[in-house]
């Protein structure tokens, strides 16, 4: 691994730590019997009952997982 020959400055690291930023998270909106319903992508998606509970999981149209 890497190691520096010297030591950075105070500046310089917290110049470095300020510049990263993270990014916002892209949602995939899709819509489930008449309801908007934003996801993320790639991901598997809770499919409730009509009283909200989580019944099973499922990812592209299969089921993949119980709740």
């Amino acid at each position: 691994m890497p190691v520096p020959k010297r030591r950075l400055s105070r500046s310089n690291t917290r110049h470095r730590r300020s510049s990263w930023v993270a990014n916002n998270t892209q949602l995939v909106k899709s819509v489930v019997n008449g309801k908007t319903v934003y996801s993320l992508p790639h991901r598997a998606r809770a499919v409730e009952d009509s009283n909200g509970d989580v019944q099973f999981y499922e990812y592209k149209g299969r089921k993949v997982a119980d709740a």
